[in-house]
């Protein structure tokens, strides 16, 4: 095995009162080609907002952007070490921890999740940071994504963006 994920555990057994079912590890070590994703929101991979007011859609949002995103750099969801998660209100933890756990089940990366006060725009609700190693003995695939972001913000977007 590449990645030695020690100490695992389930969020049902560490937050019972809460209705969560992500698998952890305290310690991942790994070896490898190291991963830094951008942090992921509510948007698509061309600057479109998705699930305004819905922590959930946010996240399953910011988790489809991760997939593709490590899928480009040759890498996979079974390869996250650690994870970032912020939201913006204690009361959106249950719906986006529960979209994210869906997303790494079985994976075991360790996780921080902290409550902020807001993020860079204001209907972002949740942000996930993502550190992913790709196993030295794994086959690599060259990175396939576009070199450059294709953003392509809306009038809204160009409006608030001319308030500066």
């Amino acid at each position: 095995m590449s990645h030695h994920r020690l100490r695992k555990f389930n969020t049902k057994k560490t937050y019972p009162e809460q209705r969560l079912d992500n698998d952890l590890s305290m310690s991942v070590a790994a070896r490898g080609t190291q991963i830094f994703l951008r942090g992921q929101v509510g948007q698509d991979l061309r600057g479109n907002m998705v699930g305004i007011g819905d922590p959930r859609k946010q996240a399953e949002q910011a988790m489809r952007n991760v997939k593709q995103l490590l899928e480009e750099a040759g890498s996979k969801l079974a390869h996250v070490c650690k994870i970032t998660v912020y939201i913006t209100d204690r009361a959106y933890r249950e719906p986006v921890y529960q979209e994210i756990g869906k997303w790494l089940k079985g994976v075991y990366p360790c996780s921080t999740g902290l409550i902020v006060q807001g993020l860079a725009r204001p209907e972002w609700v949740m942000e996930i940071d993502v550190e992913a190693v790709i196993p030295d003995k794994e086959a690599r695939r060259p990175a396939t994504g576009p070199e450059w972001a294709d953003i392509r913000l809306g009038k809204a977007g160009a409006r608030r963006r001319g308030r500066g």
